[in-house]
């Protein structure tokens, strides 16, 4: 639509998404002299899937690394990446361009705002044979805060997922996760201590529900709402963009958007930057462009995101790329829980491994998700399918390790656990392996075979059909007191529990194809005037998710780069 003259509100900027990408681009904008700022989201409460996430930054070189006194260089994470990112799907210059300046972007918000980071000193790359990584402090963790901190804009914060939460109750961070899930030693004593301080400040745990203390993706956008709020840059909720506008020579001018059923004229009078998503609860998209079968149920996303700016994007022109990918990642529902949880640690713990229905292992459970997903689409067929897939484990695992809801056998023994869920199928019982395979559906003959090979792995400690325990990435959700390979380990004490897992995702990763400033690109390569696109609206930079924090490091970086764009600032 051609824009006119009567607007209804003016600004210099409008950002659209209030994630990461969204607020850092807000942030960005404002401290470069951009002028008014506005931020609209869809939802009812800020913070989308950024604050649902886990909250990682992967970012080489960043500041935190470098002060924990970690080496790395700009010439091995190019290598690195350029190892992992085929040269087809993302042009050379974003590779450099997002290399160069992640770290300024994290130093800018360092100097300028209460952002804070966490290094993660040893969470591998996700490819870690290959070369040019490093076993760690490439990506980093927001720095947990008080939620209170926040004030009334509290009850406003999307929450980091609820499987982020000791027994729903007590924030933990990636760190803390870790070490609990596989009851590294000490990780009780760290766990009491939150939970004794949480009950200290009983009132807050009383109004809330949950501790004050909060980490992870909520973390982050905290630290970024705070910081708008210092600035006093406003945040529109219940703000949804129904059409971008145009002026007679194609640049955007602004936008029609949605304000609590009312729509309004928005001028942006330097650029808009798109900000709000993919579309992996937009079950038509999902069939049209994703590998099948696709489920939205599946997806650990946020449900707002719907493609809303991508289909605004395509309107106007835009080119787009990788549309049939997603931020892969299995997932496992469970009865009566909002979303689904996703699955990334439990299958990898020694004294387990996920088969399909006939009973067969199809790749290495201990792999990094997005490269677990993969092998899963590219093994099922429907003369092989393996959807759903089923973790297969022992009392011995279901006492060593916390496996999602159902906690172990000492927090949460087998006469606790609901009934309802052997009803439903989430989880199934028995005996003896060939009883479990009946219950569950699976090949008994195909299991028991598998089971036994499994347990031949365990003893040698070498898995010779998917080499599992041998990359650093493996090892880093294994189990050091277990050897001779600390991500095998016998499957052969009864009772037997097998669970279904999907294949789901956090969100999809295809999108507005960008450049290096994150202007949008038509299909002949030119820019749309005036509008800009982030994080998962936009195509991905990092597709093959080279590390932790693949998704948001990019998001920042680019919205950091749009806001120099839109300013002409130079660092």
């Amino acid at each position: 639509m051609t824009a006119g003259g009567n607007w209804d509100h003016a600004v210099d900027v409008l950002v659209v998404g209030s994630g990461n990408g969204g607020m850092t681009a807000a942030l960005c904008a404002h401290e470069m002299g951009a002028g008014e700022v506005l931020l609209i989201e869809k939802h009812d409460k800020y913070g989308g899937s950024s604050a649902v996430s886990g909250g990682g930054v992967w970012v080489p070189g960043n500041r935190y690394a470098r002060a924990a006194g970690a080496e790395d260089s700009r010439e091995d994470a190019l290598r690195y990446l350029e190892a992992t990112v085929p040269a087809e799907s993302v042009p050379r210059e974003m590779l450099e361009t997002y290399v160069d300046n992640a770290p300024r972007m994290i130093d800018f918000l360092h100097e300028r705002t209460r952002v804070r980071y966490v290094t993660l000193p040893q969470y591998p790359d996700y490819y870690s044979m290959l070369p040019g990584a490093r076993t760690g402090h490439r990506s980093m963790e927001p720095e947990p805060l008080m939620k209170s901190e926040l004030g009334d804009e509290a009850a406003n914060l999307v929450d980091t997922h609820h499987m982020m939460w000791m027994f729903n109750r007590f924030a933990i961070t990636q760190a803390e996760a870790h070490d609990f899930t596989a009851q590294l030693p000490g990780w009780w004593k760290r766990a009491a201590m939150l939970v004794i301080r949480s009950v200290l400040d009983l009132p807050w745990l009383l109004k809330w529900g949950r501790s004050r203390r909060i980490c992870t993706g909520c973390a982050g956008i905290a630290r970024l709402r705070l910081s708008m709020m210092d600035r006093n840059i406003p945040l529109w909720l219940r703000t949804q963009l129904v059409e971008l506008l145009t002026d007679a020579e194609g640049r955007v001018t602004g936008a029609v958007i949605e304000r609590e059923g009312k729509r309004l004229r928005v001028q942006a009078r330097k650029g808009v930057v798109l900000a709000a998503g993919g579309f992996e609860h937009n079950q038509q998209m999902r069939e049209q462009y994703l590998p099948k079968p696709t489920e939205a149920r599946w997806s650990g996303g946020i449900r707002t995101n719907t493609g809303d700016a991508i289909r605004e994007g395509m309107r106007l022109g835009a080119a787009t790329r990788l549309m049939g990918d997603a931020w892969w990642c299995t997932t496992i529902t469970v009865p009566g829980e909002p979303s689904p949880r996703l699955s990334i640690m439990e299958k990898s713990y020694p004294g387990s491994c996920v088969v399909n229905a006939a009973g067969k292992r199809f790749t290495n459970e201990s792999q990094n998700y997005m490269a677990y997903q993969k092998a899963l689409f590219a093994t099922h067929s429907s003369e092989n399918p393996c959807v759903p897939s089923y973790h297969v484990f022992d009392a011995r695992f279901r006492r060593s390790y916390i496996v999602g809801p159902l906690y172990n056998s000492r927090m949460r023994p087998d006469w606790a656990v609901p009934q309802r869920w052997f009803e439903a199928g989430f989880v199934h019982k028995a005996d003896t392996i060939a009883e479990l395979a009946r219950k569950a559906g699976i090949d008994p003959a195909g299991l028991e075979e598998t089971i036994r090979r499994m347990n031949e792995f365990a003893r040698s400690g070498k898995d010779l059909d998917f080499q599992r325990g041998d990359a650093d990435y493996d090892r880093y959700y294994g189990d050091p007191r277990v050897a001779p390979n600390p991500c095998l380990a016998p499957i052969d004490e009864a009772p037997f529990y097998a669970m279904p897992i999907d294949p789901g995702d956090f969100g999809t990763q295809g999108g507005l194809v960008t450049n290096t400033s994150a202007q949008v690109l038509r299909e002949d390569g030119s820019a749309i005037a005036g509008l800009y696109a982030v994080g998962n609206c936009s195509a991905p930079v990092l597709p093959t998710y080279p590390g932790p924090g693949s998704t948001l490091g990019p998001a920042m970086t680019f919205a950091y780069q749009a806001a120099k764009h839109i300013t002409g600032y130079r660092a």
